[in-house]
């Protein structure tokens, strides 16, 4: 299903800059063991926990006639509430299972954004669910209050339309409780950019109609190889990146296909917001993540990255295009623009493939630290894998830099601000 190609050893300009020995390895799984038995954050037990399944199937269950007639799902939550489900449904979209629903998201107190999202949205076709950990999050409360008040969601006949999905016994959940609405607890030891695979992801994407419990599958079978010490790689990249962390301050994920745009996003809160910090020795540690999708990308960042100044790693992600044989770029020759020719006939996922692997050379020649992540179907396994895979290896960074992978005082200082300033 995926496939992944480590290029870091043989691209760098000083090959003792990779190759970590087996000790190092030791030592960094040794960390990460003592995480899971610690339960310093319950995202390890995600993938084989049945709490998400259960309650994904017990609410569609006793809901299913007033489901029938939901054309609408909005998700009022902001970060880690949001990025993981549309990351999902962004690459999974394609998929024949998936329900002619539209997925909406407030998550901006943008005025016009609120107004476009809400734009002929009919309260009697749309389930709003509300998600945030704590509850507590100004934009999720905020555009909380604004839509009970717009749909007048306090009134007994229409409370089934919104649903809530919070930390057990939060403010949100006993708010829920009081008042009679639907609510799902998760752990509170699991943090908001590491909760895809907990309610807040498996039943949002249980109603669009996908296989969740495949979706999980995926994510337990790779965290078991890891566990078992069957993905080595992933270790040896984050021994790399951590250790070469002054040398290559810079991450970029350079994903080919516009379907990873929503996973990209994911991926730089995940990966920022989880590294950069203060570490156990009071220094200010962290990794930069970039979002890049081919081919648009290479018209605007390749030059910095080939020429610029050498501070990135470049991880790529491709989609095996081989079953995409159709549309083609027609045979058709154009006056002045015969030196574009070589494509005619081609399918256009040919050509992208062509791109990905002629900018990934380039790179490669510049002796850039680079590797690769092969996709061949993309499907609700595929995903899983993937999804567990980027929180492992930011979980492996993360030991090694000496930092909690797993708070965010940076941004709870500026939420402080916020309330000191109304």
């Amino acid at each position: 299903m995926l496939k992944f190609t480590h290029f870091f050893d043989k691209n760098t300009l000083d090959n003792n800059l990779a190759k970590p020995n087996k000790n190092a390895l030791d030592k960094v799984f040794h960390l990460l063991q003592e995480e899971i038995h610690q339960k310093k954050t319950g995202y390890y037990d995600l993938a084989s926990d049945k709490r998400a399944i259960q309650d994904s199937n017990d609410f569609i269950q006793k809901n299913s006639t007033f489901l029938e007639s939901i054309k609408n799902i909005v998700i009022i939550g902001i970060g880690g509430s949001s990025l993981g489900l549309k990351a999902i449904d962004g690459m999974l979209k394609h998929l024949e299972s998936r329900k002619p629903i539209k997925l909406r998201f407030l998550e901006h107190t943008d005025p016009i954004e609120i107004q476009k999202n809400l734009s002929k949205i009919s309260l009697k076709s749309t389930l709003f669910i509300t998600i945030s950990k704590s509850g507590t999050t100004i934009e999720t409360s905020s555009l909380l209050k604004f839509v009970i008040n717009k749909y007048n969601l306090m009134d007994s006949a229409y409370k089934k339309h919104l649903i809530f999905i919070t930390d057990d016994f939060s403010p949100l959940w006993n708010f829920a409780q009081k008042n009679a609405f639907q609510c799902f607890g998760i752990n509170k030891n699991i943090g908001g950019r590491f909760s895809i695979l907990s309610t807040v992801g498996i039943l949002p994407l249980k109603l669009l109609g996908y296989d969740v419990e495949k979706i999980l599958e995926g994510a337990y079978n790779f965290q078991n190889n890891f566990l078992q010490r069957k993905e080595e790689h992933v270790l040896k990249k984050a021994i790399f990146l951590a250790k070469n962390k002054e040398r290559y301050p810079i991450n970029i994920l350079f994903s080919y296909s516009s379907v990873f745009k929503n996973f990209n996003a994911w991926f730089v809160q995940l990966w920022g917001e989880s590294l950069g910090k203060i570490d156990i020795y009071g220094k200010k540690v962290g990794l930069t993540p970039i979002s890049l999708i081919g081919s648009i990308d290479q018209h605007s960042f390749l030059q910095l990255i080939t020429q610029g100044v050498m501070d990135k790693t470049i991880t790529f992600i491709s989609l095996n295009q081989a079953k995409y044989t159709k549309p083609k770029i027609p045979n058709l020759s154009l006056e002045y623009l015969e030196d574009t020719n070589f494509v005619n006939g081609t399918s256009f996922a040919k050509l992208l493939n062509m791109q990905q692997i002629a900018t990934m050379q380039a790179i490669q020649n510049e002796k850039i630290p680079t590797d690769c992540i092969e996709i061949d179907v993309l499907c609700e396994n595929s995903v899983g894998k993937l999804i567990i895979y980027f929180e492992l290896l930011t979980s492996a960074v993360g030991v090694i830099l000496n930092i909690n992978t797993y708070d965010q005082p940076g941004v709870e200082y500026g939420k402080v601000l916020l309330k000191k300033m109304f």
